[in-house]
């Protein structure tokens, strides 16, 4: 795992003392080694950070040059197939250096250019440069696993793993978009392609991108992407409905996913919840590590409600694992809040962000590759909006959503927060309504009130693909989170969160040959007459006793609906203060306002609201961008 950034400047207006000021800024992402490379005209540079996973020796540093001398790369990620892939080269008559899957996939694109990137099961973002034709090849994984950005203008592109390393690069160049700040109050999160930054996009998951130079006129930098991975291809129908079959292909995908992600050269081990998706990772990687056990990670907060160490504590000790429970005060936690601007860049609402950074950071004291069980309820409808999408679809619920919505605000904050789930406007824009409220977020209607001259359109983030159209709307709900809560939310998060500590995360449950196959289940496998997960169960079962996990689903959470009452009210108490809110004038004070007072008088639900105007007040201040 690395950081990498660089640039392509057609008018040479960077040195090589700016990016490696970029490299510091992502030292963390890899503090083993870091290393430059430069065009002799200048308009090209390439920067990489390591985090010496496989290959320890310096030989695997980068950037990394092809044996023929032509190619350069800069790589952040791993190719958990890179063995296989290797007898490709062998049969080239090609001999390698070192034992990297950097080495690997650079000679692979030297003998097949951009072919073999649907072929490398893996997470990664990397640019390759073909010194002999001045072609720049730009890539990112199928899921999105690893973050990769990018600055466009007309004679320059930056790129980089985190946004502050362009921010080192550009500075005052950058300037807030308002058009992404509807979509982060909606979402928590702001959604592919945009970025917090004008001009500044995230690269998309899937795809790559190859930028001539030697055809590229002065002033005209610009590119078009390719996909190279279909996943909509796949929705046609459901061809996986054999129950008995298909529990041992998942069995057998799961084992060869967590089998090939266990492959290291540094200390290995898992994040253990306790939950569904973490164990059975780590059943699986106990199973393959035999004698040598397999180190299992989990935190327990002194808070009663938030607290699930006991559950991963019986499930490790059922498997017989190696594991390090890490009892943590509730202001150990509270203490890293003031990490969440300067780790995510832009504003990020997602709050267990706080407890993936505190386990990350214990578990880097013992290991540097982490396994977690990410991806389990997006593929095989673990969240209960789903059953919301079926819901609401039915005919007397879309009858009675405005009799509902209007009743609901004469009750109680409980009733208040259920009947925002019937407070929709248009049906078209359904999916990311039941999400905004699942999460407790600001429904469209109320960004309308609450917004300071800012238009938006959520007609496109609601869109699906064609192939879609057949669907049920649970399914419909889970492949729009694969796409956008997953990729922009959940693996930003555990991204960020463990490389603040320089620890590498793998994601085993979204190895791609397993989402394909997610995708082609049918849904009675994924929820079961109301047993959601029931297939991923199913296996689970055969490796750790049922009885472990007859509780209530509960997600990796902090109290901070409390929190904001208490330490961390002096947040609240600033940041939806008149003088800040007036100060970038994007949202209504007095709407704001009255948030505030309902939920200081007890309307506990909208305290994530709050939390967003929050974060999005405080990036503006940190970042002390005065033209917002």
């Amino acid at each position: 795992m690395c950081g990498i950034a660089g640039y392509i400047s057609m008018d040479n207006s960077f040195s090589k003392e700016q990016l490696g000021k970029a490299l510091s800024a992502i030292e963390h992402r890899g503090p083993d080694a870091e290393g430059m490379y430069f065009s002799p005209d200048g308009k090209i540079g390439l920067g990489h950070r390591r985090l010496s996973i496989l290959d320890l020796s310096s030989g695997a540093n980068q950037p990394m040059f092809s044996a023929n001398g032509r190619y350069c790369i800069v790589f952040n990620g791993e190719i958990y197939n890179f063995g296989e892939l290797k007898n490709r080269l062998a049969d080239k008559g090609l001999s390698l250096k070192t034992t990297s899957d950097t080495e690997v996939l650079l000679e692979l694109f030297v003998q097949y250019g951009p072919s073999i990137f649907a072929m490398m099961n893996g997470m990664f973002a990397f640019i390759i440069y073909d010194t002999q034709e001045k072609v720049i090849t730009i890539c990112r994984d199928h899921i999105g696993i690893k973050p990769l950005f990018i600055y466009q203008d007309a004679t320059t592109i930056v790129f980089a793993s985190e946004l502050k390393a362009i921010k080192s690069l550009l500075g005052k160049k950058l300037s807030v978009n308002k058009a992404a700040v509807p979509y982060f109050l909606h979402l928590g999160f702001i959604p592919q392609p945009l970025t917090i930054y004008n001009n500044t996009t995230k690269f998309p998951s899937a795809h790559y991108t190859q930028i001539c130079m030697k055809d590229t006129p002065q002033n005209s930098l610009s590119f078009e992407v390719v996909k190279f991975w279909k996943p909509e291809s796949l929705l046609a129908n459901h061809k996986i409905s054999n129950e008995p079959a298909a529990k041992i292909q998942l069995n057998n995908l799961l084992t060869d996913a967590v089998q090939k992600q266990l492959i290291s050269d540094v200390p290995i081990g898992t994040f253990l919840s306790g939950g569904v998706d973490s164990s059975l990772v780590t059943a699986i990687a106990a199973k393959i590590s035999g004698a040598d056990k397999i180190k299992t990670f989990s935190i327990a907060i002194d808070e009663g409600q938030f607290n699930e160490s006991k559950y991963a504590a019986q499930v490790a000790a059922h498997l017989n694992t190696d594991h390090h429970e890490f009892k943590v005060k509730e202001k150990e936690v509270i203490e890293l809040v003031d990490k969440l601007i300067p780790a995510y860049d832009e504003p990020f609402a997602d709050s267990s962000a706080f407890p993936t950074m505190m386990v990350s950071r214990l578990a880097r004291q013992h290991v540097t590759v982490a396994l977690t069980g990410d991806g389990g309820d997006e593929l095989f409808h673990g969240y209960g909006m789903y059953q919301w999408a079926k819901r609401l679809a039915e005919p007397q619920w879309q009858l009675l959503k405005g009799p509902l919505f209007n009743a609901s605000r004469l009750l109680n904050s409980k009733y208040q927060r259920i009947g925002n789930m019937f407070g929709y406007g248009d049906k078209q824009h359904i999916i990311t309504h039941i999400f905004s409220q699942e999460q407790y977020f600001f429904r469209e209607q109320e960004l309308t009130a609450l917004l300071v001259g800012t238009n938006f359109n959520f007609d496109e983030i609601n869109s699906l693909p064609p192939e879609a159209d057949h669907l049920s709307e649970a399914e419909r709900q889970s492949y729009w989170d694969l796409n956008h809560y997953l990729k922009d939310d959940l693996l930003t998060k555990v991204d960020r969160a463990s490389m603040q500590y320089s620890l590498e995360a793998r994601v085993p449950l979204l190895d791609y040959r397993l989402v394909e196959f997610a995708l082609e289940l049918d849904e009675k496998l994924k929820n079961n007459n109301g047993t959601m997960k029931y297939l991923l169960k199913e296996v689970l079962f055969d490796y750790v006793p049922k009885e472990l996990f007859n509780r209530p689903k509960w997600g990796f959470s902090i109290p901070l609906a409390r929190w904001l009452k208490t330490d961390l009210k002096f947040l609240l108490d600033k940041y939806t203060s008149e003088a800040v809110i007036g100060k970038y004038n994007i949202v209504n004070y007095h709407v704001v306002n009255r948030l505030r007072e309902k939920y200081l008088s007890g309307t506990g639900y909208l305290y994530n609201r709050l939390w967003l105007i929050i974060v999005l007040h405080w990036w503006l201040d940190e970042n002390n961008n005065q033209n917002a």
